[in-house]
């Protein structure tokens, strides 16, 4: 061939300098954009041959081998794949952004439906020149009498192409490095990319030093390839004991050039029918992926194949943190090809909580790999994806319902959070949600609504009655205006100690939420649901906690209003006198739900940097309840001008606030100081 000098066919004018360094945000892909189109170059090789069209070499290995030599500022990549012609590079890499491997698909779309070419980008060969002054290309096609091509471009738009002397069918490409992209010509920094990239690629990736000195090691002879070079034969002689006992047989042994390793595994667990995956697998190639050696919970293996491909397994892990420092990584992968990190277009946000990684070579990528067009095909596979998940926590509560409630601790929030994020999650989940009570049982939304049942119980001679719990027992006050089921729950289980000895005494029962992002979850879940609503369980006092009376106690209230709003300086404070049936509680505060939920609202846009509002605004307002029955506050009625009555009456109020929130420091500090005045009127 005649030496040919030409320009670079690039439609829009002064492109190529934008590609060269806009083309990617990450320069170090160029690794995975040569050593993919080496894979789809293997991989065009290997269908010619399944097609008839062309036949390999019985002792054909496939192999994509990376030299990097920092003292020449090079990299080659070298395939042993189908090559170019003169022809084909001036189709295929001269012209800029037509993809060959397009081009090849449609050729041969009917003679093989096992489509695993990996580029149909077009403009990969070209991240080359974000990194290198010069590029060159040879390359041998495997056409019967090809002549190989030597092709190369200093980065500007001109390049020059001759023929090359190389033997071999494949191509090899040499980077020669700009100044600013040397590291990359470092063997280890070269190694930290690759397996970043293409730890999963299809054909086997070696990486090797140029001029590095030959290592070697030492095998049994029987263990010997005909492919590795001997160096020297080893005989090592028995070896026996002082008594002349043999400890170890004699071996033959022989010292080879070392074997080398390919950086990446061709066969990953994901691309495996889950029949084939063993548990010891599974928790291999989470440690091995995501370098995390806590053991996963559990995991579901993805496996589609109509109507698009789609492989992948989804772990989800041990949660030790709150929920706004979790964080999962998800790798989105493209016929092996790693991508990127959590992709929002393809995995649901609330998914982005758990770590895995999905393969799908129908995605319909960008030029630069590494972002998602918006289409409704993008959409079915993230619906695909939640919906898999859905189906195995489902499964997993109808038939392994121990395991379950095992998990569900460390599961709740990232489920929480796709009901939060996701109504057709909701609606498939809504069923199946566990809720952790006061008792350490876990029980679903129907059974915390179910019906109540008769309990068993016994009589005063210890023989057993039927005793029904009537469910107007743990109604409200409220609940004459609204019919809708209440489900009580608690945030804190030793600040609500008090209100929860209430309730076991009564054989009440309540839901454990101490979960920030449960305000949030239960007030979604009340307005797609009609049939319920969430009450914290010191939001009111209810009506099975008190005695069954018809005394009236306006007169007792009025004056118990009038010592507790003068004692406390507060005349917002709402004071209820009731007889309550534990006659050792003295005094109990309780807070509007509505108006905690929005006392909570307002802290989180605080925390989430919307201050500067007075928050005070929002104080829920506080309902003293004292009890009738107790001997303090009925002492307080009958000595209500004495002069201890106040710090009594400031003292009853800590107390009750003590069971429903932290007292500020001032106030713990005056708490303290007045307990200790108290114990001290019972030395006089």
């Amino acid at each position: 061939m005649a030496n040919k000098h030409g320009s670079l066919s690039i439609d829009s004018e002064n492109l190529f300098p934008i590609i060269k360094k806009w083309l990617y945000s990450d320069h170090d892909i160029f690794y995975r954009e040569l050593i993919s189109n080496g894979c789809d170059a293997i991989t065009k090789l290997k269908k010619l041959d399944m097609m008839g069209e062309y036949s390999l070499p019985t002792d054909y290995k496939a192999k994509i081998e990376v030299i990097v030599s920092p003292e020449d500022k090079t990299i080659k990549f070298i395939d042993n794949g189908l090559g170019m012609t003169a022809e084909e590079v001036e189709e295929y890499i001269t012209k800029i952004a037509f993809s060959g491997a397009t081009d090849f698909i449609e050729k041969y779309k009917d003679k093989s439906s096992d489509d695993q070419i990996i580029g149909h980008f077009g403009l990969g060969f070209y991240s080359a020149f974000m990194v290198a002054d010069e590029v060159t290309i040879d390359t041998l096609s495997y056409q019967d009498g090809a002549t190989a091509v030597h092709w190369s471009c200093d980065g500007g738009t001109e390049y020059d192409m001759t023929d090359s002397d190389k033997t071999s069918i494949g191509t090899e490409i040499t980077l020669y490095l700009n100044e600013d992209s040397l590291a990359f010509a470092n063997e280890y920094r070269a190694r930290e990319v690759i397996q970043k990239y293409c730890s999963f690629m299809p054909t086997e990736i070696y990486l090797s030093k140029a001029g590095a000195a030959t290592e070697y090691e030492t095998i049994d002879k029987e263990n010997v390839l005909d492919s590795d070079e001997v160096v020297e034969e080893i005989h090592e002689a028995a070896k026996t004991d002082a008594d002349g006992n043999e400890i170890s047989p004699a071996t033959d042994k022989c010292k080879i050039v070392k074997r080398p390793v390919p950086l990446n595994d061709v066969h990953p667990l994901w691309a495996k029918n889950p029949n084939e995956c063993t548990e010891e697998d599974y928790k291999a190639f989470y440690r091995n992926v995501f370098l995390d050696y806590k053991e996963p919970l559990f995991w579901i293996h993805l496996n589609m194949d109509y109507p698009f491909n789609l492989k992948g397994i989804l772990y989800f892990p041990k949660i030790n943190t709150e929920y706004d420092s979790i964080e999962g990584t998800i790798k989105l992968y493209n016929n092996q090809v790693f991508i990127a990190d959590n992709i929002k277009e393809v995995i649901p946000e609330f998914l982005m909580l758990l770590k895995g990684v999905i393969d799908c070579p129908d995605l319909p990528l960008n030029v630069s790999r590494s972002a998602l067009q918006n289409d409704g095909f993008v959409k079915k596979i993230s619906e695909y994806i939640t919906k898999k998940v859905a189906d195995k926590l489902i499964g997993m509560c109808k038939t392994e319902k121990e395991a379950y409630e095992k998990y569900w601790d460390d599961i709740s929030p990232f489920i929480k959070f796709g009901c939060l994020k996701d109504e057709k999650f909701c609606d498939k989940m809504n069923d199946y949600i566990l809720f952790k009570d006061i008792n350490d049982k876990y029980q679903t939304l129907p059974e915390l609504l179910a019906p109540v049942a008769t309990e068993s119980a016994t009589d005063e001679e210890g023989n057993a009655v039927e005793a029904e719990i009537v469910e107007d027992d743990i109604t409200t006050a409220d609940d004459l205006k609204d019919d809708r089921k209440i489900v009580y729950y608690v945030t804190d289980l030793n600040q609500q100690g008090q209100y929860i000895t209430l309730f076991k005494e009564q054989g009440m029962n309540a839901v454990i939420l101490n979960h920030n992002i449960d305000t949030s979850f239960i007030s979604q879940l009340e307005m797609r649901n009609e049939s319920y609503r969430f009450m914290r369980i010191d939001a009111d006092l209810t009506e099975s906690l008190k005695e069954e009376s018809g005394e009236d106690l306006t007169e007792i209230t009025t004056t118990l209003s009038e010592v507790f709003k003068s004692a406390l300086n507060n005349e917002r404070l709402t004071i209820k006198v009731e007889k309550l049936k534990n006659d050792g509680i003295a005094s109990v505060i309780t807070l509007s739900e509505e108006g905690r939920r929005m006392q909570d609202m307002m802290r989180m846009y605080a925390m989430n940097g919307m201050g500067g509002m007075d928050m005070s605004m929002f104080a829920a307002d506080q309902t003293l309840t004292l009890n009738a029955n107790n001997a303090l506050v009925q002492y307080i009625i009958e000595n209500k001008d004495s002069k201890h009555v106040p710090m009594f009456a400031e003292q009853l109020y800590d107390l009750a606030l003590l069971s429903n929130q932290p007292l500020s420091p001032e106030a713990m500090a005056k708490f303290v100081k007045r307990s200790n005045e108290i114990m001290l009127l019972l030395t006089k």
